[in-house]
């Protein structure tokens, strides 16, 4: 295989197939995206799925809405059923910091059209049944959140996507980025060379490896994350939402009959192992009987463990790089990768196209750790 791109998309997860898509519905011309394995088989196909717009920073919330727009269009626009249940985030807070901090993300929420609310911890447990309220002070809900499917959010980018003509070369890695002076001139795979000006990163937690092959540092570490899923739960309401108890970082939400739920894991080491475990059952377990000791009583019937990829200040890398020419980047998600993929994919094909894009993403540029200009996101899971 030679052939040629005007760019060349390194990734086929939810990233990487949203970029292809706006850029070829945009009318860009050999567009093409390699993806190392099968679509959706790194962390996208590994996500819980939630798709919420309830975040501390502003530029993050502007993504979520924005998204949550688009996986609501879906269906509709690219004729792909995501599996689109609109139940709404909870957040369970137990301290006075956490309601203080949510009260504050709830304000600049609002302002910016996003319909959450502070509640009590009675009308969290209407909403959340299977949760106890001891302890528990306030808590924080959006009706506008939810959760998909994520490799179908995958799978109906990537169709649309050809459909507009783009190509996607599956089981091909990228070995290699060809360098004239400081510009962009091929791409190399093990299925031949593909000449191009411009690379957009897309790779997920393998993104540092990428950027290192043009000597743009792209800060991103790989983190295991665990997810576990229940036998069936008689009486679940139907609209149960994705529920967060913040202290914990446990969360659950239905899946099928049964539900999804998974929390961090602060003794987890960077790595890009994705067996699973049993080392953070432990800990879920006091998580669960601390927050929703209903749960403890479930049997677990299946799970699977995936790559979060995660930044020093929690928050992701989006922009071009100046010292090469043209590499683009978005990446470094640190968990909300997924339900940003439909306005990244957006905001890149403005940046590619030299248009402004409907959000300021240059505070999200990967320089900002040289200058000292962290951007954390409080309100993670």
């Amino acid at each position: 295989m030679n052939t040629h791109a005007s760019v060349v998309i390194v990734g086929g997860g939810v990233m990487g197939t949203s970029i292809a898509y706006h850029l070829a519905r945009a009318g860009v011309r050999d567009v093409v995206l390699v993806e190392r394995d099968e679509l959706a088989s790194g962390s996208t196909s590994k996500a819980a799925g939630g798709v919420r717009a309830q975040f501390s920073d502003e530029l993050n919330i502007q993504l979520g809405a924005r998204s949550l727009q688009a996986f609501a269009r879906f269906g509709l626009e690219l004729g792909h059923d995501i599996g689109l249940h609109r139940v709404g985030y909870l957040f369970l807070l137990s301290t006075p910091e956490e309601v203080a901090g949510f009260e504050a993300s709830v304000r600049l929420q609002n302002s910016l059209g996003v319909p959450s609310r502070m509640i009590d911890p009675a009308e969290a447990q209407r909403l959340s049944p299977l949760i106890t309220t001891d302890g528990l002070l306030a808590a924080a809900f959006s009706p506008d959140d939810g959760h998909c499917t994520p490799e179908a959010v995958v799978h109906g980018y990537a169709a649309a996507a050809r459909a507009y003509g783009a190509r996607i070369l599956r089981h091909n890695d990228v070995t290699g980025i060809e360098l004239h002076g400081d510009r962009i001139t091929a791409v190399t795979t093990p299925l031949g060379r593909i000449t191009t000006e411009t690379v957009i990163c897309a790779a997920g937690p393998w993104s540092r490896a990428i950027g290192a092959m043009v000597g743009v540092d792209l800060p991103v570490v790989p983190l295991r994350r665990q997810v576990a899923v229940t036998e069936p739960v008689t009486g679940l309401p139907p609209q149960l939402p994705m529920t967060i108890d913040f202290t914990t970082s446990l969360y659950f939400h239905s899946e099928g009959p049964g539900l999804l739920l998974g929390m961090s894991d602060p003794d987890e080491r960077p790595g890009f192992a994705t067996d699973t475990h049993d080392r953070w059952i432990p800990r879920l377990a006091a998580a669960m009987e601390r927050r929703a000791p209903a749960l403890l009583d479930l049997r677990r019937t299946g799970g699977w463990a995936g790559l979060y990829e995660v930044t020093p200040d929690h928050n992701a890398l989006i922009g071009e790089a100046t010292s090469v020419s043209r590499f683009l980047y978005a990446t470094g998600f640190s968990g909300h990768g997924f339900l940003q993929g439909p306005a990244v994919g957006e905001v890149v094909r403005d940046l590619y196209l030299g248009r402004v894009p409907f959000v300021d993403v240059s505070p999200l540029s990967a320089g900002r750790f040289a200058a000292d200009a962290p951007r954390p996101e409080a309100n993670r899971v």
